[in-house]
This record gives C-alpha cells, structure tokens and sequence, in this order.
C-alpha cells in the first residue's frame, strides 16, 4: 500500500503592488513632519521659552506641585505618540507598508494585511481630523473677544499648531492611494 505525501502548497506569491504615485509621497512626508512645529512650541513653553500665549507658569500650574518634570514627561510622551503615528502614515507608500519588517518580533517577515492598514489608517485620519479641526476651530470660536491687534506670541502659537489641520485631511488621502493600489495589485 502506498502513500502519496503530498507536500504543502507553496506559499501564495503577492501580487505585485504598483508603486505610490508621487503625490502619495509627498503628502506622507508632509503628515510626518506636521506634528514637529507643536511639539517644539510645547517644549519650549515648559522649557521656560517665552511663546506668547501662555506663560510657563501657568501650563505647570495644571500638574501636581507645579512640576516642570512631570509636565516635561507629558509633554514629551505627547510628543512621541504624536510624531509616531504620523510616522505611520509614511509605511503606506514605504515597503514596511507591504511587508513587516523583519526585526518587528513574531511578525517580521509577514505581509501586511492591507485592509486592516487601511481600517486603522481611515480611523485615524478620522479622528486626527475631527480632533485637530474642533480643538483649533473651536478654541478660535470659544476664545474670549481677541485685542485689536495681534501678538507675535499668538501668531507663533499659530503657526506651530496650524499644521495639524493637514493630518487627518492628508493621511485620508495617503491611505485612498494605499487601498487604490492594492486593488490594482490584487486584480480587483
């Protein structure tokens, strides 16, 4: 009596994924470089730096025993969460999109699913955007009747925080390109 011992498929073969277009690119860059400007106004707020719209005496107020330290590790934690997950938006046209990266323990080496990538990615451009654009708006519409005129503080303030409107907007955008393709890719 013989026994066929047939040897298990192969694994199945991606399909090839066209690369992101340029734009794609370029917006990704832009989402992991937006969160920087806020986080070196907050450092430079609880680092004594004069910013204008607050003084650092009044942001340490808010911790326990006015502590530079604990607001320096908030503001810093706040820093990395945030300068992380938009970094995340740059492995939806980098390889590390595609395949996990070997030294990622237990997972290097796998594809990425993409729907779920692409879930994550939509939820957070989702809440990034609804975040982001009802503090910034609605901090402007709650603010107490502006001066006549404008502080340098104030536009500083601006501008550091002004470029976390584009996160979620761009990151949507970034992840539309990433599901695009992977229905090309897949044949779909």
């Amino acid at each position: 009596m013989t026994t066929t011992d047939s040897a298990p498929p192969a694994p199945r073969a991606l399909p090839p994924v066209p690369p992101p277009p340029r734009w794609a690119v370029r917006a990704a860059h832009v989402v992991a470089w937006s969160t920087v400007p806020s986080g070196v106004w907050r450092i430079a707020l609880v680092l004594g730096v004069p910013v204008g719209v607050m003084e650092r005496e009044d942001f340490l107020a808010g911790f326990p025993d006015n502590s530079p330290l604990i607001a320096l590790t908030y503001v810093l934690l706040i820093g990395a969460v945030a300068e992380t997950a938009s970094y995340l938006t740059l492995g939806l046209v980098r390889p590390w999109g595609e395949v996990v990266p070997h030294w990622v323990p237990g997972l290097g080496g796998r594809p990425v699913d993409h729907r779920l990538a692409v879930l994550a990615a939509s939820l957070g451009a989702l809440a990034v955007t609804v975040l982001w654009w009802v503090l910034f708006f609605g901090g402007l519409l709650a603010a107490p009747s502006p001066d006549p005129g404008v502080s340098a503080g104030e536009v500083f303030f601006v501008a550091s925080y002004a470029p976390l409107l584009l996160w979620g907007p761009l990151l949507a955008a970034v992840t539309w390109s990433y599901h695009r393709r992977h229905r090309v890719g897949a044949g779909v």
